[in-house]
């Protein structure tokens, strides 16, 4: 029989009020009506990793009234009868800066959390709760993993919501005997079309809970920013301090090393230098190092960005193995690229972007886009990582609205050979 470890954590608020539903605009398409509909309590839910992610992880959810405690209920699923309380206060909590919306924001971070273990989490706001939900820790132990990557989901409300729901029936599929779990869904930026509108952003998060598998599992999201994601709300929606330039790295398993970086703020200076150092210090550590970033170094429709001086350089030094890129809303699979030219002990580049967003037809005369050695074209889409000891598998899956979703592309990328220095 399946015991459960209860767990307690309260969270303070400010006060809060409710949401007034308002237009989103795009490119000049017409306005598309959110529809969020917000009552006390918690809801909007997040999980977040920007840490550990096999030992921690960081809990959100908002609020609209005003209250006095907030907390989250936790519990490790567990085989045998074990039951220790433990009560930790709130991380971070408060009111968003956006106008348009009174909405508070909650984050809790669960700390000293098993590797590779169930959680069973409920918020709690002044009494009202949540439904149970599920996440799970990333493994400690080597074994095959799959991670999703997608962007730019900041309009096309419907296409948006069924890309989510797809996400989640991807989640729970992957769940089943004998398939590779998925463990994460990382974001390369692009969430809503105005990154200082908080309504746009609420419509964002309540879409977000479509990632949630009918059985209450979460999918943890790996948050980079966009060129849309301007001002303090992402931070505010993501847990990150005030001022955090929003770069880092985390193992999503013992051999995967997966790094944020943000195109939105200097990408040279310091943010190149500790670049710099996380590649040096994890290539000879990690089988897997796959960057994430949102303005592409080797665009399918728009021009370079500052990526491609800054940061491509530092790849190729260090023979990352695959880059994830946001931004063009079209679909990539450059070949291995090395000193401006295909080689095959170069680095790959995939993107750019198909959660939501219109899409745009790639250019295709451009060098690096031309088939047999690269594939590209359009379609709301994520791309699928799956890493085993061998190869990492790359699956771009589309949405269709007739019987689900199919695959675009499929590559296979193999273990690099160590150096001889390195032998």
């Amino acid at each position: 029989m399946t015991t459960r470890k209860w767990i307690f954590l309260p969270a303070l608020l400010l006060a809060g009020t409710y949401f007034l539903p308002g237009p989103i605009a795009e490119d000049g398409i017409a306005a598309e009506e959110q529809t969020v509909d917000l009552v006390p309590g918690p809801q909007q839910w997040r999980c977040i990793w920007t840490t550990d992610p096999s030992t921690t992880a960081l809990i959100s959810w908002n609020t609209t009234v005003p209250g006095k405690q907030h907390r989250v209920h936790y519990r490790q699923l567990l085989e045998a009868e074990e039951q220790t309380p433990l009560i930790s206060k709130a991380e971070r909590d408060g009111k968003y800066s956006g106008r348009g919306l009174d909405l508070y924001y909650h984050h809790v971070k669960l700390s000293d959390l098993q590797p590779d273990a169930t959680y069973e989490v409920v918020m709690e706001s002044d009494g009202r709760r949540s439904p149970a939900l599920k996440f799970k820790t990333a493994p400690s132990e080597d074994r095959p993993l799959a991670v999703i990557f997608g962007a730019d989901s900041r309009s096309g409300l419907k296409e948006r919501r069924q890309m989510n729901a797809m996400l989640a029936r991807m989640l729970a599929e992957s769940q089943q005997e004998g398939r590779t779990p998925i463990i994460a869904f990382a974001h390369g930026g692009d969430y809503v079309l105005n990154g200082t509108d908080l309504p746009q952003w609420s419509q964002w998060m309540t879409d977000h809970e479509l990632t949630t598998t009918a059985d209450g599992l979460m999918l943890p999201i790996i948050p980079a920013r966009g060129n849309h994601d301007h001002g303090p709300l992402f931070n505010e929606i993501f847990g990150f301090p005030p001022k955090d330039k929003d770069y880092y790295a985390i193992d999503v398993g013992p051999q995967i090393r997966w790094i944020t970086l943000n195109s939105e703020t200097s990408v040279a200076g310091d943010q190149s230098k500790w670049l710099d150092k996380e590649l040096a210090a994890s290539r000879p550590k990690y089988r897997w190092i796959v960057p994430q970033y949102h303005r592409p170094a080797f665009p399918a429709v728009k021009v370079p960005g500052r990526a491609l001086v800054h940061w491509v350089p530092l790849f190729e030094k260090h023979d990352v193995d695959l880059v994830c890129e946001g931004d063009g809303h079209n679909i990539k699979r450059t070949p291995p690229i090395r000193n401006n030219v295909i080689d095959p002990t170069g680095v790959v580049y995939i993107g750019e972007g198909g959660l939501g967003v219109g899409q745009r037809a790639p250019k295709m005369d451009r060098w690096y886009l031309r088939p047999p050695e690269a594939k590209a074209g359009e379609g709301h889409h994520v791309q699928l990582l799956s890493f085993d000891a061998e190869s990492i598998t790359y699956r771009v899956v589309l949405l269709d609205e007739g019987d689900g979703s199919k695959i675009f592309d499929e590559h296979h990328f193999a273990v690099r050979a160590p150096k001889k220095d390195e032998k």
